[in-house]
């Protein structure tokens, strides 16, 4: 259902490489960008994920429950992620763990422009 999402930055450039870093391990590259955003994604039938500066002129703003969750294929994959994601400058909002008794496991972390992320395991 989702093709892609996309959040805002005021620093293309330096979330450029935390994304190529850390998207990376989901296999995902670059597949479009122009001088003011940047689309990754891990092939033809998969969402995408983007960067822009936004298009109004104004600062990028972080959303107040605003957060994008970025499947994980095992528990260990969540934590190697979220490992990689704070070794990038990712700020912690809650270490790896079992979050509800329906297996569901995650990590949660901000970019390094103050967006909210996490990634998870239903296992």
């Amino acid at each position: 259902m989702i093709g892609y999402t996309s959040l805002g930055t005021n620093d293309l450039v330096r979330s450029a490489a935390f994304y190529d870093a850390f998207l990376a391990e989901f296999n995902a590259q670059r597949v479009f960008e122009g001088p003011d955003f940047i689309v990754w994604s891990a092939g033809e039938n998969s969402p995408a994920f983007s960067i822009h500066i936004p298009f109004d002129g104004n600062k990028a703003t972080i959303g107040n429950g605003t957060m994008i969750a970025l499947a994980a294929s095992s528990r260990d994959k969540v934590d190697k992620l979220y490992k990689k994601a704070i070794s990038l400058g990712a700020a912690n909002e809650g270490e790896p763990g079992q979050r509800h008794e329906n297996g569901f496991y995650a990590a949660y972390f901000r970019d390094p422009d103050g967006n909210k992320l996490n990634v998870h395991f239903m296992g």
